[in-house]
């Protein structure tokens, strides 16, 4: 049986969990770079009967599980798996099973506030220009006694809020289904969107890709915001308009971004947005944490021997995979 572990970026799926439990019959490789295309993942895979994802790295879609004939599992990390087209992949025998969904409830709004404090203190900007030999050349901003405007307010953004408080900043928040009730509880004051937009010093998002979600940041809700804000997302790059976004940045519309995610990942070598001096980038980094890798490969481990055994666990129906 050939196992493929895909998109293992730091090399470290191996070190992380006890292959060998899965016994002499099965052969393992690791694929440290990107497929980037259908293509390329059909003629890299097509002779693996088990793939490894890691989240949402790779789309697998029914143009390419139909070029993959011996594929019987797939493993993804995480509770859901959006890109992956689980009507195909039910029509052609192959189960999927996902694993613990980690630590990103810890992991992922701790990163947003690294890129909300480098943002407002140009903290890359002035570590690569001492590493240069130069000194300073940036003026920050405190973020004591601003605004905090959070875009969802659910298991991730919640946990902004006591953060927030800790700087001595308001937090105001919307989402489509927010009440003022639910954000009392947990002490930011509901606002509608473009009051949100507007009164934010700096602007957090955390909500899930949909349809309603999808360019919910475009043009419009950029020219609300103050010349003097900050926009940060770790959620997912499509929520954003990456063009308008772009443009604000370049014009001085808004203060800065920090960006963890994008509309195509990996980021392409010549993307525009690498060459904005006022954003701070991050290879979504928001999971990326040692214990929620070690929980990953772990489960992993564990979800392809109960399928050898003829017993599959956490079993993921298409339902689910899109919630």
């Amino acid at each position: 049986m050939r196992i493929a572990i895909l998109d293992d970026y730091q090399r470290v799926a191996l070190s992380y969990a006890d292959w060998s439990t899965l016994g002499p019959d099965c052969e393992i490789e690791v694929f440290d770079r990107n497929l980037g295309t259908v293509d390329e993942a059909a003629s890299a895979l097509e002779s693996f009967d088990v793939l490894c994802l890691m989240r949402e790295r790779m789309d697998m879609p029914r143009a390419l599980i139909e070029r993959l004939p011996r594929l019987r599992l797939v493993v993804v990390t995480g509770a859901r798996m959006r890109t992956l087209d689980m009507q195909a992949a039910a029509e052609h025998g192959v189960t999927v099973c996902h694993t613990h969904a980690g630590e990103s409830k810890y992991a992922t709004p701790e990163l947003a506030w690294g890129l909300i404090l480098s943002c407002a203190r140009w903290i890359p900007q002035e570590h690569a220009r001492v590493t240069e030999g130069k000194w300073q050349e940036t003026i920050g901003i405190a973020l004591g006694g601003q605004t905090l405007g959070l875009l969802g307010l659910g298991k991730l953004g919640s946990r902004m809020v006591p953060v927030a408080k800790a700087f001595d900043m308001d937090v105001v928040a919307w989402s489509p289904n927010l009440t003022d009730e639910r954000a009392a509880e947990v002490g930011a004051r509901r606002v509608e969107k473009d009051e949100l937009f507007k009164i934010s010093d700096v602007v957090s998002i955390h909500l899930v890709l949909g349809e309603r979600s999808r360019g919910l940041v475009g043009e419009r809700e950029l020219s609300l915001m103050k010349p003097t804000s900050i926009l940060v997302n770790t959620s997912r790059g499509p929520i954003i308009d990456e063009a308008a976004l772009m443009g604000a940045l370049r014009e001085g519309r808004i203060r800065g971004a920090g960006l963890d995610v994008f509309d195509h990942e990996p980021l392409p070598a010549g993307h525009p947005m690498r060459t904005i001096q006022n954003a701070v980038l991050t290879p979504h980094l928001g999971y990326v944490t040692e214990n929620a890798y070690k929980a990953f490969f772990s489960d992993t481990v564990a979800n392809i021997a109960a399928w050898k055994a003829g017993s599959p666990v956490r079993v993921l129906a298409a339902a689910a995979a899109k919630t």
